[in-house]
């Protein structure tokens, strides 16, 4: 595990030894001996699948792709995680993105594990036919450890559902007779996927954002009132006024949550600044977000990036560096893109208020304590991102059942889901000034910890 995410779970595991509410039938040399053990579980991958995938290219040559499958814990249910296609993956950060979705399944009650995939290339340098032969090799060589009742994949960062439906296929093609519907999720709804699905992070972000600053403190005002705590006190300047809003990353994940703030009612937002991986538009009076999303839907997911292309569309925005989005004076930024973007060496020049990490880890953990001493709000990925692995467990369920929700009946289940952990979360961290992340981590380590405990396995 990353020292990032081991250092806080180990955090954790401390807090838990000294609270004698928690297994306080072990005592003494036996409760040290089972936090050890612990330590040991949560801090180290189950198993550790690596391949180097042969592939076939148009021009006739033979390449070898180094590809991951990381099992970090089953311990709540399956292995449960995305296949990420993109040339920085390594072993090491599929390895933290496995125990995050340990941790992340655990926190919102989802009975699966922690897993995850990654294959190392660009998938915007292969052809479609390229893509495809990959996708069935990446089944083909780990078709042993995947599986319904195993290791469920999603879409990751690169992926879509047009990879889980030749993903699904493969598998199926692989295993006749078997039930297949719940080998991937994430799949496109004419085979068997979840309406809802491909915005469900997207929206999970924007709604814990939204319920936090609106709907948690309107239901605990008079609670809150007076409260000396900087995390409520940024929290309460924010949701009394007009908020300015920038989004880095305009994929399925930040486009999705643009829109969403666009388009709420209940806060007064304005979208000011968008980034891809080329340009930041940013326009003070705010960005209309349908006319970029539509754009970026015929331009391979890309920003307009020159005067004239803003023009033709009939929008008005500057046109700044891709990193100057980080540096805008605005209430909120959500981090939508890739890991470690706020990191030791540029937070001094961040100025939101409120963070929201759509990505996984897109904020250090140096960077991490500074924004935390500032008292700004970082509502960390583990708890805002979670949509998407949410509605995967519905997707799953409906295969199972072959029975299919409404969309809107996804998104309602979604929301509850994602309440039930706020509720949970934010008493505790609005109540004292430890940071909302440990908050999150703290209860998904104790569930983590019960469970092993009741299994037997700390012994």
């Amino acid at each position: 595990m990353a020292s990032q995410t081991g250092a806080i779970v180990q955090q954790s595991l401390n807090a838990l030894m000294g609270d004698p509410s928690f297994l306080p039938h072990l005592q003494d040399q036996s409760r040290e001996q089972a936090f050890l053990s612990l330590a040991a579980i949560l801090s180290t991958p189950n198993k550790v699948h690596k391949a180097f995938l042969r592939i076939t290219v148009d021009s006739g040559n033979v390449v070898r792709i180094p590809a991951y499958r990381i099992q970090h814990n089953d311990t709540l249910g399956p292995y449960k995680g995305g296949i990420r296609f993109h040339e920085s993956v390594s072993e090491e950060e599929v390895t933290n993105l496995a125990a995050l979705m340990t941790l992340k399944n655990a926190l919102h009650e989802v009975p699966f594990g922690g897993g995850k995939g990654g294959v190392v290339i660009n998938p915007r340098t292969y052809s479609v036919k390229e893509l495809y032969l990959i996708c069935k090799k990446y089944v083909q060589y780990f078709s042993d450890v995947l599986g319904p009742d195993k290791d469920i994949p999603a879409p990751d960062m690169g992926t879509g559902e047009r990879e889980m439906d030749w993903m699904m296929a493969e598998y199926k093609s692989i295993h006749p007779g078997h039930p297949y519907l719940g080998s991937f999720t994430g799949k496109s709804v004419i085979n068997g996927g979840s309406l809802g699905r491909r915005e469900a992070t997207g929206k999970g972000v924007y709604f814990t954002f939204r319920y936090m600053i609106y709907d948690f403190l309107k239901a605990q005002s008079s609670w809150l009132a007076g409260s000396t705590n900087p995390f409520v006190q940024t929290a309460v300047a924010h949701s009394n006024r007009s908020l300015t809003i920038a989004v880095q990353g305009f994929g399925n994940v930040g486009s999705v949550a643009a829109l969403e703030a666009y388009k709420c009612s209940y806060l007064h937002n304005k979208v000011v600044a968008v980034s891809d991986r080329n340009v930041t538009l940013y326009n003070p009076d705010g960005l209309l977000i349908p006319a970029l999303i539509e754009y970026a839907a015929y331009h391979q997911g890309d920003l307009p990036a020159s005067e004239a292309a803003l023009s033709e569309l009939g929008l008005k925005a500057q046109i700044l560096g891709r990193e100057d989005i980080l540096y805008l004076d605005v209430d909120a930024l959500i981090l939508a893109a890739l890991e470690d973007q706020i990191r030791k060496d540029n937070v001094a020049k961040v100025m939101a208020r409120i963070i929201v990490e759509g990505a996984n880890a897109p904020v250090t953990g140096d960077a991490d304590e500074e924004l935390t001493a500032r008292g700004t709000i970082v509502i960390p990925d583990i708890l805002a991102n979670a949509g998407g692995v949410i509605v995967s467990y519905f997707e799953w369920l409906q295969g199972r059942e072959t029975q299919f929700y409404s969309e809107e009946e996804i998104h309602k289940m979604l929301y509850a889901k994602m309440q039930k952990t706020l509720d949970g979360i934010l008493p505790a961290y609005f109540g004292d000034p430890n940071p909302l992340r440990q908050n999150c981590y703290n209860h998904a380590v104790m569930k983590l910890s019960t469970v092993l405990y009741r299994q037997g396995k700390l012994y």
